[in-house]
């Protein structure tokens, strides 16, 4: 591994670390101000799902077509607080809580609605990135 390399890393893994804990705490936030009941859709999680990967697919638009950024950017906002933000983890959770509480139906309807609805916000992320005239070189 070449020297810079190595020298690199720390402030990558600060970078991630710092960021991560900013996007947990958005989360956490969101998740106070719309609580989910055991046996509910979870909606608060999904939608924080939604929000991260609209976010995502306009913020790696901007980063790799639009102008060239900071080296510790990428691993700051989009791993770290994106990362921190989005709740994948908690998805998994949710759809063993609805299992559980005898609720098949609505976690298997969750399972596929956030596969679906995190592409698609993605998707749509980067293709409204795309329509700003910036983005175009316009």
């Amino acid at each position: 591994m070449r020297r810079e390399a190595r020298r690199r890393h720390p402030r990558v893994w600060a970078a991630v670390a710092v960021g991560g804990a900013l996007g947990a705490c958005a989360r956490y936030e969101a998740a106070l101000l719309w609580p989910t009941g055991k046996a509910e859709f979870p909606w608060t999680t999904l939608g924080v799902n939604a929000v991260g990967c609209l976010v995502i697919g306009v913020f790696l638009v901007m980063v790799t077509e639009v102008f060239t950024a900071h080296p510790l950017l990428r691993p700051f906002f989009g791993t770290g607080v994106l990362g921190g933000f989005t709740t994948f983890s908690t998805y998994c959770v949710d759809i063993e809580r609805l299992v559980r509480a005898d609720r098949a139906g609505i976690a298997l309807v969750y399972l596929a609605a956030t596969v679906v609805v995190a592409l698609a916000a993605a998707r749509i992320g980067m293709i409204a990135a795309r329509l700003v005239p910036s983005a175009r070189g316009s």
